[in-house]
């Protein structure tokens, strides 16, 4: 089985330009509802996810530098790419072997996928990865289930 097979295309994700304002980067977040969302710069290279924790954080860091006061003037001179920290979203190329996008779907709710040249070109959702799986499985073991009983 292949990666491509639970990809779902750029053209279909919802993602980040890292030079985004703090403001337009949770303005998205917000609706499309996600708690984590994937950064990439304007070559279409990835460069992480960022996630509503880290958000918060640099908003609470933001606060206490300037005694408790965030504006929107503020929200306007923080980016996107300043929010990154270390990036628990691990992106793997889209020849990875399933046993590996697996390993990682223990821990990431979606795995980004890179080319060649490290362009971001889509998701794997754990979701999909056990909805497929669930219906191979299904498919595989039914026949045999009805021998059974």
């Amino acid at each position: 089985m292949n990666i491509a097979y639970f990809l779902t295309p750029k053209n279909s994700v919802s993602y980040l330009y890292d030079d985004f304002t703090f403001r337009q980067g949770l303005e998205k977040m917000r609706r499309h509802g996600y708690s984590a969302i994937p950064v990439i710069a304007r070559d279409g290279t990835y460069i992480g996810t960022v996630s509503e924790g880290d958000f918060l954080w640099r908003l609470l860091d933001a606060e206490d530098a300037q005694d408790g006061v965030f504006t929107k003037k503020t929200a306007e001179k923080l980016f996107v790419q300043d929010l990154l920290r270390d990036n628990t979203y691990t992106a793997v190329p889209i020849t990875a072997s399933i046993e590996h996008l697996l390993s990682l779907a223990l821990n990431q709710n979606f795995i980004p996928v890179v080319d060649d040249l490290g362009k971001f070109i889509g998701i794997v959702t754990r979701k999909d990865i056990l909805s497929r799986l669930s219906q191979s499985a299904e498919f595989a073991v039914g026949p045999q289930l009805q021998r059974i009983v």
